[in-house]
């Protein structure tokens, strides 16, 4: 299943979906590190509003996606993530995966923060 993402100005916005599979979030990885590229972006947003389970794989790969993007010169945050699903992952000891990975409640959020890094970014260049 073809992620959707979304060019909004300088970011990008993946909506993963609920029938994520590990090859879907794997080609996402690469197609959103290429992109950060082409697009010259400044931040990464995926939005895992959708998604009904965070297991091991999804949440290494989101970690490896986001130090990509990382190093592309973007930022990740990551939005969206249910209350049982947070649940689900502390149980699990999968949130310590995901340290270092800004998240936030919801894409409003997550786009003033890139905004706020941005305008700090500009103002010390």
């Amino acid at each position: 299943m073809k992620t959707p993402i979304l060019k909004q100005g300088p970011y990008l916005i993946a909506s993963l979906q609920s029938e994520q599979s590990d090859t879907d979030l794997l080609h996402l990885q690469e197609v959103l590190v290429e992109q950060v590229g082409r697009f010259r972006s400044h931040g990464v947003i995926l939005d895992l509003t959708l998604l009904d389970v965070m297991d091991s794989f999804a949440t290494r790969t989101l970690r490896n996606m986001a130090q990509a993007i990382r190093l592309r010169g973007a930022e990740t945050i990551i939005v969206g993530i249910r209350p049982e699903i947070a649940f689900a992952m502390v149980q699990l000891g999968l949130d310590v995966r995901l340290s270092g990975i800004q998240t936030t409640l919801d894409l409003e959020e997550a786009l003033a923060i890139l905004d706020h890094q941005r305008q700090e970014g500009m103002c010390r260049d």
